[in-house]
């Protein structure tokens, strides 16, 4: 694996050993990697966020706006995320 080296001021480096120390990490690589996951599941969220906003703007007229559509729209995001946190614990 590649290494990347970062130069920090001591306050974050104390906070870092904190992080180190009571959350369980086994390192300073498992807590960065933990941050980058965490920030690269962020950016997808808001991506998939534009695109079903964008969808919903501009496709609206495609079909109604109910509240069956809704419940059914918050079941399958609802089977999607099990179906994402499933892969996520399997890797």
């Amino acid at each position: 694996m590649p290494t990347v080296t970062i130069s920090l001021p001591e306050s974050l480096k104390t906070f870092l050993e904190e992080q180190l120390a009571t959350k369980g990490y086994g390192n300073v690589s498992e807590y960065f990697r933990s941050l980058l996951r965490q920030a690269q599941e962020r950016e997808e969220d808001a991506r998939l966020e534009a695109l079903l906003v964008e969808g919903l703007s501009t496709g609206g007229k495609d079909f109604p706006l109910t509240r069956q559509f809704w419940k059914d729209l918050k079941a399958e995001a609802m089977d999607l995320a099990r179906k994402h946190r499933d892969r996520k614990k399997s890797s």
